[in-house]
């Protein structure tokens, strides 16, 4: 009996780029949420201030997309959180990479009305 590979290729997914200023982390999905593959600055070797730069979100990104890349991922609905260097990164390396970006969306979260002010000063 030939071995079979247990997980089915999957051709579209979703991409999530978590950009902060000190990180960025990103996620590959199936449509219904399941992890493909996921990376961040830190594990593909970067330490302390030099995670926070493009060059290493550059690679963050890479690793993680060709790893989606060998389980069949083709084409991508991406979504992107953060005021981070990785934001920029991201989308060219996306671009480059070779897979179809079928939907961007930037949902960095923003706050409608804040946190409570403090009280004045008196003295």
């Amino acid at each position: 009996m030939p071995i079979t590979n247990s997980s089915p290729q999957i051709n579209e997914g979703r991409i999530y780029v978590v950009a902060t200023f000190n990180n960025t982390l990103i996620t590959i999905t199936d449509p219904s949420g399941n992890a493909l593959a996921w990376s961040s600055t830190g594990k593909v070797g970067f330490k302390g201030s030099r995670k926070s730069t493009p060059y290493a979100a550059t690679q963050a990104i890479t690793a993680a997309i060709e790893t989606a890349k060998g389980k069949g991922l083709r084409s991508a609905a991406v979504y992107i959180k953060g005021p981070g260097p990785g934001r920029d990164a991201a989308l060219r390396v996306l671009r480059n990479i070779g897979i179809r970006v079928t939907e961007l969306q930037d949902v960095t979260p923003i706050p409608h009305n804040g946190t409570r002010a403090k009280k004045p000063r008196h003295g």
